[in-house]
């Protein structure tokens, strides 16, 4: 009893003498106070709010989210944020190449005529969305089972990629073989697509290629080619999944029937044509003045130009024309029907026959203009 008593006293003594937190030289002084204070703050008392604890804060998951910058409850087609906007900051925005909205535009319009005609039956064809998304990121996102088709873009030497999801390709079937308005196409789930489902896919196909090609004429002429049909994104892979892509997608409605279809082009194909879709309007042209375009081509068709007549040629040792003298004679390999060689400057315009005209001497052309003179005088135009 009288140890625990001597104990007591030592250790008020000893907390009289070393406050906590009060600072003084002994570090061992600190270090037992501080986490003595810790301890007395509620580190294992569950009614204490003390100070470690509390500077410790654990993120819930919607933070998590917005911190890294996934929504699992959007589409993935809004903007965004945290860190996936940071490694996503490379991407490309299709908001930089306005024509592209023009280009599209244009597609549903020609869409919704020509299947019309291709199904005889009521279509709307309207624009979802045009967004900038990575291939790879795509390939992963497509619903299955899904027919892509696999195109060419001849002119830009590249290719596209083109997915007609499961249930437009039902309700096209459906429609082209006679199905009764008001039903639902009937869907078979877990079986291959038959030679009938894909060669009629593949005609509804071939008709919004056609009509690519027309959307995009006023723009440049590009022709779009069927190259094949595959049902296992793997092998409808047409760029590295790093690459940059922009996606259109294309809603069909049939009545009560319908599906959609997407468009994805990559950069590397637009980028033939970037110029072109940089601009605002169609025709639109940077930088140019026509009057004074006219002006100029005006005056370069009055220039003056100096034309001479080439008789002969000949080579000459230096030291043989050092020693030219007056009353010397040069013989010359030409007759008096030998033709003369027309030229401005260095370039060769044409030949002709030396004659004359009254008291002028004259050449009279006898020869085409030669492929150097018709190159000079496309430039000037």
């Amino acid at each position: 009893m009288a140890d625990e008593i001597d104990d007591q006293a030592a250790m008020a003594q000893w907390a009289s003498e070393n406050p906590p937190g009060g600072g003084d030289s002994s570090g061992g002084a600190n270090a037992f106070g501080d986490f003595s204070g810790g301890m007395g703050g509620g580190g294992w008392d569950d009614g204490g709010g003390g100070d470690m604890m509390g500077s410790e804060r654990i993120l819930n998951q919607d933070e998590i989210d917005s911190l890294l910058g996934f929504d699992l409850s959007g589409d993935g087609e809004d903007d965004r944020t945290g860190i996936r906007a940071i490694i996503n900051s490379a991407l490309v925005s299709y908001e930089r190449l306005p024509m592209l909205e023009i280009v599209f535009d244009r597609l549903v319009r020609l869409m919704t005529t020509s299947l019309r005609n291709f199904t005889s039956d009521n279509v709307e064809v309207s624009l979802d969305n045009i967004s900038s998304i990575r291939f790879g990121d795509y390939l992963n996102s497509i619903p299955l089972p899904a027919i892509l088709a696999v195109f060419r873009a001849e002119e830009l030497d590249n290719y596209g990629l083109l997915t007609v999801d499961s249930n437009l390709i039902y309700s096209i079937v459906d429609v082209l073989l006679g199905g009764r308005r008001g039903t639902a196409a009937m869907r078979i789930e877990g079986r291959p697509y038959t030679t009938i489902e894909r060669v009629l896919v593949q005609r509804m196909i071939e008709v919004v290629l056609h009509d690519l090609k027309s959307a995009f004429e006023p723009l440049h002429p590009v022709n779009f080619s069927l190259d094949r049909l595959e049902t296992n994104p793997r092998f409808a892979a047409i760029a590295r999944p790093a690459n940059a892509a922009i996606l259109v997608k294309l809603r069909i409605d049939m009545e009560d029937r319908g599906g959609r279809i997407e468009l994805l082009l990559p950069y590397a194909t637009l980028e033939p044509i970037r110029k072109m879709l940089l601009q605002q309007f169609m025709g639109e042209k940077f930088g140019r003045d026509n009057i004074w375009e006219g002006h100029l081509a005006t005056e370069l068709w009055t220039t003056q130009m100096e034309v001479r007549a080439v008789l002969d040629e000949q080579q000459l040792p230096l030291s043989r024309v050092l020693d030219l003298k007056v009353g010397d004679t040069l013989m010359l390999n030409a007759t008096p029907e030998s033709l003369v060689e027309l030229r401005a400057g260095a370039i060769p315009l044409t030949r002709g026959r030396m004659g004359r005209r009254n008291h002028s001497i004259a050449v009279r052309a006898e020869a085409p203009l030669t492929p150097a003179a018709k190159k000079a005088v496309q430039k000037l135009k």
